[in-house]
Parts: structure tokens; sequence; C-alpha cells
């Protein structure tokens, strides 16, 4: 039995659901839906990781003290670097694990949406008449960027670009917000064109809606929407506290 065939059986049943209040377009609404409920309830995960980016963050300060007194001696600075972990009782990969955990159902989720794997003849349906199955050249093809077809990409393109465009200015701010290297402490090679270009990935969800098929589309915009709702609500775990709280536990 093909591993998609579970989401794709469930995906059908979600979809005869909806779609007495969706008709046609319910198989793109299950879509949608289901997206929403797998990334619900990976939120734990998400959780787990801004605690671990909070950890890192509260003690970077300490770990840069520690460089500066050790930095001639690296299995000293090991070692003591492994007790701050210790006493506050975390680890350099608090935060990453989670995260990589994530990886693979979001892949999934996604091979799903863009082959139809698993699914009764999941790319056969359509939004408001744009097949699932196609993609934006295949809508330009019929009627144009202002068809009928052509328009229910607009809708999409719009979406994600409000999106990306949100993230832009979120991960801008952030890179604005990170405190530079310590006096002596060189920067690592490359770090100031990262900080310029890492926004401007957010944009890359745009150039992939316009080249997977819509129902790939439809999970992108459902997946990036949630992420950028979820780490703005997660902000305030990923903030660091006062050095001086961090002092007094």
């Amino acid at each position: 039995m093909s591993f998609f065939a579970p989401l794709g059986s469930l995906l059908s049943h979600l979809a005869d659901t909806l779609h007495p209040l969706c008709g046609a377009s319910a198989t793109a609404a299950a879509i949608v839906t289901l997206t929403v409920c797998v990334r619900l309830a990976l939120h734990p995960l998400a959780r787990a990781a801004a605690r671990g980016e909070r950890a890192r963050a509260e003690l970077a300060p300490k770990l840069a003290e520690l460089k500066r007194k050790h930095g001639k001696n690296p299995e000293r600075l090991q070692r003591a670097a492994s007790e701050l972990y210790a006493k506050e009782g975390t680890s350099p990969l608090a935060g990453f694990l989670p995260t990589l955990v994530q990886l693979p159902v979001f892949f999934v989720m996604y091979r799903l949406f863009s082959t139809g794997k698993g699914g009764r003849a999941l790319l056969d349906h359509t939004l408001w008449g744009a097949p699932l199955g196609g993609r934006w050249a295949d809508a330009l093809g019929h009627g144009g960027p202002v068809g009928a077809q052509g328009l229910v990409y607009l809708g999409l393109f719009v979406l994600v670009g409000a999106v990306a465009t949100w993230t832009y200015r979120r991960n801008r701010k952030a890179a604005a917000d990170r405190p530079a290297p310590a006096a002596g402490e060189a920067a690592l090679p490359g770090a100031a064109v990262m900080a310029k270009v890492a926004p401007l990935l957010s944009f890359g969800t745009l150039i992939t809606a316009a080249v997977v098929p819509l129902a790939a589309g439809l999970y992108l915009v459902t997946t990036t929407t949630w992420t950028a709702v979820e780490r703005a609500y997660l902000q305030r775990a990923r903030t660091p506290r006062p050095a001086a709280a961090i002092d007094a536990k």
C-alpha cells in the first residue's frame, strides 16, 4: 500500500464531508482544512523549537564571554560551555530537533498535493473552475491572466505575496534587532550578505506557487500563512529575558 494512501483517503473523506458546503471546490477546501489540522497537531513541536531558540538567545552573552576567556583553549572552552548548558538545563541543539521532526511531514504533505498520490483523482477536481492539477501556465492558455482560471491564480498570488511581504518585514526587523558582534569578535564570513538576502527568501514561495499544481499552491499558501502567524504568536517565547533575570536564577 502506498505511503500516501492513508492521507489520500482521509482527504477524500474530508472532501465528501465538505461537499454540501463547498460544492465542486470541496477538495480544495479539504486541502486547506487538512493542512491546518496537520499544522495544529505539530504546534507543540513549534513551541518546543521556540523555547529552544529563546534558551540559545539567552545564553549567547555568556557563551560570548566564555569564548573571550577561553578562546585560546578549545578544550577548556568546550568544557565550560557544556557546564553552562547543563546548569541552564538546555543544549546547543535546543530548538533544532523539533524543527527537523516536522520536515518529513511537510515533505509528505507537499508530495501528496503536488502529485495527487493516494487521493481519489485528487488533481482532477477544481477550485472555482481551475483544475487542482493545473498550473499557472495552463491557466494562461485558457483565458489569460484575467480569465476565469487566471483570476484564481491571481488571488493565490496575492495571498502568497501578502504573507511573504509580512514575513519579509518581520525578518528584516529581527535582523536589525540582532546585536552586533562584540568588540574584538570577528563576524562570521558572509554574515552581512546573508542578513540582507535571508529576508528575501520568503518571496521564493511566490515563485514556487507559479510553477507547481494549484493543489500544491493551496498547501503552500496555507502552511506559510500558518507559519507566519504562529511565529508572531510565539515571538514572546523567542524574546530573550534580560540578562539580570538569567543571572538571578
